[in-house]
């Protein structure tokens, strides 16, 4: 797949909020996913993803989630996402507003980096 097809299947996928399949189809063994928050560090490979995914699913409830059409250009591409959720344990409600930039190489995608909205 080149860059737009890995893109555009990005966006079907966590539309679904399928996050595994999108991990398991499109992401390189060696990922790197950086979150914008600083006691965050940097997450390598798949099951270091894997569990971040975890951790989503355990947390937080999802009530709305909206992810934009991609930005593509040569080997990266961006999605903006928003969405509505709560914290499961406190019951506290929140929206979140993010990009996230993804690297593609060989079809696979190599590195994200969510950046949130101030």
């Amino acid at each position: 797949m080149d860059t737009k097809e890995v893109a555009k299947k990005v966006v079907e996928l966590v539309r679904k909020q399928a996050w595994y399949e999108a991990l398991d189809a499109l992401y390189d063994d060696n990922i790197v996913s950086v979150e914008a928050d600083p006691g965050a560090p940097e997450t390598r490979g798949k099951e270091g993803v894997r569990g971040k995914i975890d951790w989503w699913v355990n947390e937080m409830e999802v009530h709305k989630f909206e992810a934009s059409e991609p930005f593509v250009g040569h080997d990266r591409f961006v999605v903006q996402y928003d969405a509505e959720v709560s914290e499961k344990k406190s019951k506290q409600r929140r929206q979140l507003s993010e990009v996230g930039v993804y690297t593609v190489k060989n079809g696979k995608i190599v590195r994200e980096e969510f950046l949130p909205r101030v």
